[in-house]
């Protein structure tokens, strides 16, 4: 069961949090996002209405509809868990989700265009672009120097991703020479 369409990966089950349904959440980003949110989806079980959200360090604790014993919270040891875009909390101005880098144009340093993000991965310490070009598809690490994340007027949504010239040669294969 793939996730739907214009949703975010938030992170994944670590284990039950309670003997009354929780679930300790390992979240990829600022916990803060998850508290607010009204429903998650969860691999392999779909859609699911949060009942309660509780910051805790690092993380959050979720409550769940449908998973009210430590059992069920058990059972969901190691699932990732999404949420709609659309539900997700507005961010201050300059700064961005990483959905909304999906689709966006890559660059190189003297402006010619490389590819495109398809996704960004947690890959632990590092944050991955998955960039298709050309001579197929990498990952790109979202790291200054080599990454800058153009924004729209004012520090608004993300337009663009540009290689800079501190960028290794060959980061996106055989086509990027210039990167």
């Amino acid at each position: 069961m793939n996730p739907p369409p214009d949703t975010t990966r938030l992170g994944h089950f670590l284990g039950p949090h309670g003997v009354a349904g929780g679930v300790k959440v390992y979240v990829l980003g600022d916990p803060a996002h998850l508290l607010e949110l009204p429903r998650v989806w969860v691999e392999g079980r779909g859609w699911l209405r949060v009942r309660r959200a509780d910051p805790l360090a690092p993380g959050v604790a979720l409550h769940l509809a449908g998973v009210t014993t430590r059992e069920g919270a058990e059972a969901l040891r190691g699932a990732n868990l999404y949420a709609a875009d659309a539900d997700l909390p507005p961010l201050e101005e300059g700064t961005y989700y990483y959905h909304e880098l999906r689709g966006l144009p890559v660059y190189g340093a003297a402006g010619e265009r490389l590819g495109e993000v398809t996704d960004v991965q947690d890959a632990g310490h590092q944050d991955l672009l998955v960039v298709t070009h050309p001579a197929g598809e990498d990952f790109v690490p979202l790291q200054a120097p080599y990454v800058e994340v153009r924004l729209g007027e004012g520090g608004g949504r993300p337009q663009a991703i540009v290689l800079t010239e501190d960028a290794p040669a060959g980061l996106l294969g055989d086509g990027a020479e210039e990167a």
